[in-house]
């Protein structure tokens, strides 16, 4: 089962994958799609803000996207916001979510050096797909913590309920499905 995806004019064919007992979705994998990331970023430009200071975006789908984001804006360098402590960073600045495509919590870590260079920032953060929101909700936190402010939020893709979301700017809607590959109502 596939779904055919339109979006930033290109066309791909996604694999529909079981989440859990109930619930499909179109699996979006961007990376190694440079067509696509850049396509999607240069898309969205006119919905960023006006004023802001960084792209932030969580490994490792959103990369591209915000990486063409912020050189197509001319706000670079993109914060990536690591899923484990590294052993070159300096005082982590640590939370953790729970995402609709993992089964397990993970952590969203910032480097303390990145962290003290947000505070008193404007951020706009990106990701590639929007779905529950709990990825976002956790990058706000996080993004708070260090006392950077979100300005903006840019997705590709809001899945499912997310669509309905005004507080985010997205290209298409994705839906969610059915174990038979019906789109759920």
């Amino acid at each position: 089962m596939e779904y055919k995806l339109n979006v930033a004019g290109l066309t791909r064919d996604l694999p529909i994958i079981k989440i859990n007992a109930t619930t499909a979705i179109a699996s979006f994998v961007l990376l190694g799609d440079d067509e696509l990331s850049a396509a999607a970023a240069k898309a969205i430009l006119p919905q960023l803000p006006q004023q802001f200071d960084f792209i932030v975006t969580v490994e490792s789908k959103g990369i591209p996207f915000a990486h063409d984001l912020a050189l197509y804006s001319k706000h670079t360098p993109s914060i990536v916001i690591r899923k484990s402590v590294k052993a070159y960073m300096d005082s982590p600045v640590v939370t953790s979510v729970n995402s609709i495509t993992t089964q397990h919590p993970q952590q969203l870590v910032l480097d303390g050096t990145i962290a003290s260079q947000l505070r008193g920032k404007r951020v706009v953060i990106a990701d590639d797909v929007i779905s529950t929101g709990n990825s976002l909700r956790a990058v706000e936190e996080l993004m708070t913590r260090v006392g950077a402010q979100v300005v903006g939020r840019v997705a590709i893709l809001a899945e499912g309920a997310a669509a309905q979301r005004t507080d985010i700017h997205f290209l298409s809607p994705l839906p969610l499905f059915n174990l038979d590959g019906t789109e759920k109502q």
